[in-house]
């Protein structure tokens, strides 16, 4: 109560000083107190929780549009509706969910931004809008399409379809949700609008408009969409919600129902089509099973097909699908279209990038950001909260099987078990004890394995809970092992965590504060397999005064579950495709009050392929938000990264059409060595004489710049000619030879990339050493594989340095460049100005008849290696064209398996 009156006193405030908020705060408690409506406000506890909420902003959304056929609306018609539906919901998330001032403006300002690119549900014809909202794992996408479904039904559309995953788990979470946020009532008792004893979340929020909705399904477990519970239900009068999982046959009993319900025949195809009943649906996880991953665009996967046959069968539809991890539906052909089916799902009207506010916690948080100045994208140090498993292969191998047999726990696993019991206990002294605490146990997709943890965990938990409640005989005592992670690892944690961090509610808690709270928390906790069943996560609604729970599970806890008061997981599972990693993720997500507290048990490697996900992830929003300052649409983004030279390792093989020809073009792009062969000499000789050949054709340079060598329009076939001379290692998959030659020859048939500009890279301080007739200084690059004998891989997958890529611009080319690169920064809000021009910049500006070739000779005595020549890596930076052609080639899933390991 008082948190609200003084956020409403500081309302319209932008910065408020913490004196201002501190003079609120003790207004608002002497009217309180004084009336009688409390005895006391701890003024201290509440200072720090408001300045926290304060301290939260979000950046500006960024977007791809394309508005062919689409007929502007929402200005216009803003001021004629009422918008119940919203400013309920809008009402709920600030007085009860506690939603800070500006996420809540951005989830207002950003729902605007999908809605508008919708269509006027009372436009009149035929219309169809496709879009897709691109968000972080757990940074609150459903808030985002609740509040969406909120403003879409108080404008007119009239059958919202949700479709929520593929399990009862995730369905039944999803339409509890809406139940709290659009429909106000709980539908498991009540499915129809009508009586108020039902009500539920924002459903207590007062309106003066008759705010009425129905559900044709309820969050109950067996709650999804049935043939017998449609009789009397119209499309005509108050909106419609029908919360699905993506199966076949209840998407087909959908279609049926409205079909039947409001369809009529066209007289020209005979098929049922309704009309004048505007529908949208809500993709959650549009990634996951939505995708046509068959060969043929009539050959269609059933859910893909059943989507769309919905879309397909009315008249007015609107498709926005939600995903942190966009890549598969990137991948659809924009061009598939069927009579029976429709259009497949890309989302060609609109692409919209919800920024993460700034307390939201992510893969760059976590695992941390390397700077890499040519992408843009700035050093993030990594929170201390995640440990290395080192022995968990005795116990748990990677790979195994379902019959496995788990004898014991892991160590790591048992202290895993006691930081939680920590976690909790903490939680309780800092005052957060009626809050929801969880563990994660993600170690096999085998539900007889997952069964055996789950037992032995329970085993482990039954032993803590004892000796603390009846004292121990053992040589270490329970209190003094607590006692010992407590000040060796969270003591120093918290106090990293803390500087890391604008997070007022991380109060400092002591040991003994923690002990006094020790019995009280370990009592509460429960083990639990999570298997699909729903009652295991609607068990957190059932707990008012919080649940602590410690779930075993495996693909059910992978995508779109939600684990309330997430502390601390320990997580195994391997695979190499960035959204199965990404979605597995459960940790991200906000931490408020606690994230000190949060620990990742994970592996060496695990941690390796994040870091390297961090970063992909992060250079692909930035390569979205270039294209959305420079007017590109959803078409050319999805062009781009279909046909990105790294492309091929972002999701599976048969997302994207397994066994097809696809296509891929170098334009805006930087291909660079990264991986060599460290022992095989002879191939590193062939390079390296290929090199001298080039130099010495090449003959007398034209510049020397920053001590290196230059020459200018190098013809496009002496540059081909050398490439094709050198030998790649397979794991440079974005600096093969070969597909660099194409490209060039390609580009050259129509007049671009004619001329190049070759670089002999030489640096002041290098060993020197002579390539043909020229000294060259040696380039140092650190070895990421120290420890393997046949690889050599540069740390942080750029050979090149931050400046090299501007080397052959000239002054005006250079200042456009950098004003490129400042204006993208100002649209970003982001901290820390630019110095120099961006990568991207930089390619935007060179003429398209002109490519960069970079030659970088690298001393093997950095890494250790008794080769006695320099190996040789380059890089070729290649301008942006409109006129890009492209390289085929073939996708199968026998190469998508031995490459990358794929179970």
């Amino acid at each position: 109560m008082a948190l609200q009156h003084v956020l409403l006193m500081l309302k319209g405030e932008t910065h408020p000083t913490r004196e201002l908020i501190l003079s609120r705060i003790q207004l608002v408690s002497g009217m309180l107190q004084s009336s009688g409506m409390v005895d006391q406000i701890n003024e201290d506890e509440l200072l720090r929780e408001i300045e926290s909420m304060l301290s939260i902003w979000s950046p500006k959304h960024t977007e791809l549009s394309d508005s062919t056929g689409h007929e502007q609306w929402l200005d216009d018609k803003r001021s004629t509706l009422q918008w119940g539906f919203w400013k309920r919901y809008e009402t709920y998330l600030e007085q009860v969910k506690k939603l800070p001032p500006n996420p809540l403006l951005k989830i207002h300002e950003m729902t605007d931004a999908v809605l508008e690119k919708l269509e006027d549900p009372d436009r009149k014809g035929q219309w169809d809008r496709r879009g897709m909202v691109v968000g972080q794992v757990q940074s609150g996408k459903t808030s985002h399409y609740t509040g969406l479904i909120c403003k879409a039904a108080d404008a007119g559309y009239r059958l919202i379809i949700v479709l929520a995953g593929m399990h009862n788990s995730l369905r039944s979470q999803t339409q509890f949700r809406l139940d709290e946020g659009f429909l106000g009532r709980d539908t498991q008792r009540e499915r129809a609008f009508g009586n108020d004893s039902h009500r539920m979340g924002a459903g207590f929020i007062p309106s003066k408009l008759r705010l009425a909705a129905n559900s044709m399904t309820s969050s109950a477990e067996n709650g999804d969409f049935k043939k017998n519970q449609v009789g009397g239900t119209s499309l005509n009068g108050d909106p419609v919600l029908v919360v699905v999982k993506k199966n076949k046959t209840i998407l087909e009993n959908v279609l049926n129902w409205a079909v039947t319900v409001a369809g009529e025949t066209d007289p020209v195809t005979g098929k049922k089509i309704v009309r004048d009943v505007p529908l949208l649906v809500i993709d959650d996880e549009a990634d996951n099973a939505s995708v046509n991953t068959k060969n043929s665009e009539e050959d269609v996967t059933t859910i893909n097909g059943s989507i769309r046959k919905i879309l397909n069968s009315f008249e007015k539809s609107a498709y926005v699908g939600y995903t942190a991890t966009p890549f598969a539906n990137i991948f659809i052909y924009p061009e598939a279209e069927t009579e029976e089916y429709g259009k497949d799902l890309f989302p060609q009207s609109f692409i919209i990038n919800l920024p993460a506010p700034s307390n939201y916690i992510g893969p760059a948080q976590v695992f941390g950001l390397e700077e890499d100045t040519d992408a843009g994208i700035e050093a993030k140090v990594a929170l201390p909260i995640v440990k290395e498993i080192k022995d968990y292969e005795t116990f748990i191998p990677s790979p195994h099987k379902k019959d496995l047999k788990v004898e014991q726990l892991p160590p790591s696993l048992e202290y895993a078990i006691k930081c939680f019991v920590l976690s909790c206990a903490a939680r309780l002294a800092r005052g957060q004890g009626i809050e929801h605490n969880s563990m994660l146990i993600h170690v096999t997709r085998f539900v007889d394995v997952q069964k055996q943890i789950e037992e032995l965990v329970k085993h482990e938990m039954g032993s803590i809970q004892k000796r603390l409640q009846y004292g121990d005989g053992r040589s270490a005592r329970i209190i003094d092992e607590l006692q010992g992670i407590w000040e060796e690892d969270f003591v120093p944690t918290s106090h990293k965590v803390s500087s890391l961090v604008k997070d007022h509610s991380l109060t400092s808690v002591t040991w003994l504060q923690v002990k006094d709270c020790l019995f009280d928390a370990v009592m509460k906790i429960r083990v639990k397999q999570i298997n699909g069943s729903a009652n295991d996560i609607l068990d957190y609604y059932d707990h008012k005064n919080g649940l602590s729970v410690i779930a075993v599970g495996g693909d059910k806890l992978s995508r779109g579950l939600t684990l309330e008061g997430l502390t601390v997981s320990y997580y195994l599972r391997s695979s190499r495709m960035y959204d199965t990693l990404m979605q597995m993720g459960r940790w991200f997500g906000y931490r408020p009050g606690y994230l000190d507290m949060c620990r990742l048990f994970t592996s060496k490697e695990l941690v390796l392929w994040y870091k390297h996900i961090a970063a992909a992830s992060e250079e692909l929003r930035m390569d979205f938000d270039f294209m959305a300052q420079t007017g590109r649409t959803p078409m050319d983004f999805g062009l781009k990264v279909r046909t990105h030279p790294a492309g091929l390792i972002i999701t599976g093989a048969s997302k994207m059409r397994s066994g097809t020809v696809m296509k891929l073009s170098f334009a805006d792009s930087l291909a660079e060595t990264t991986v060599f062969h460290k022992r095989n000499t002879l191939v590193n000789q062939s390079n390296f004489d290929a090199t001298v050949r080039l130099i010495v054709t090449l003959g007398s340079y034209d510049d020397y710049k920053s001590n290196n060598y230059i020459w200018h329009g190098v013809p496009a076939k002496t540059v081909t000619t050398y490439l094709r001379s050198l030998q790649g290692h397979p794991e440079s998959r974005r600096s093969n030879p070969e597909t660099l030659s194409e490209y060039i020859e390609k580009q050259s048939d129509i007049q671009e990339l004619t001329e190049w500009t070759v670089v002999l890279i030489s640096t002041q301080n290098g060993n020197k050493y002579n390539i043909g007739h020229l000294s060259v200084g040696l380039t140092e690059r650190t070895d990421e594989l120290k420890d393997d004998h046949n690889r050599y891989k540069i740390i942080r997958n750029h050979i090149i340095s931050q400046r090299d890529e501007m080397i052959d611009l000239d002054d005006e080319e250079e200042a456009e460049a950098f004003r490129l690169t400042q204006e993208s920064w100002e649209k970003k809000e982001k901290k820390g100005e630019p110095k120099s021009p961006s990568g991207q910049a930089i390619r935007s500006v060179r003429p398209v008849e002109r490519g960069l070739l970079l030659i970088y000779p690298l001393d093997p005595e950095y890494i250790g290696s008794d080769q006695p020549f320099p190996y040789i890596g380059y890089a070729l930076s290649f301008p942006a064209s409109d006129n890009a052609k492209y390289i085929e080639y073939l996708v199968n899933n026998i190469y998508w398996k031995e490459e990358f390991e794929v179970e």
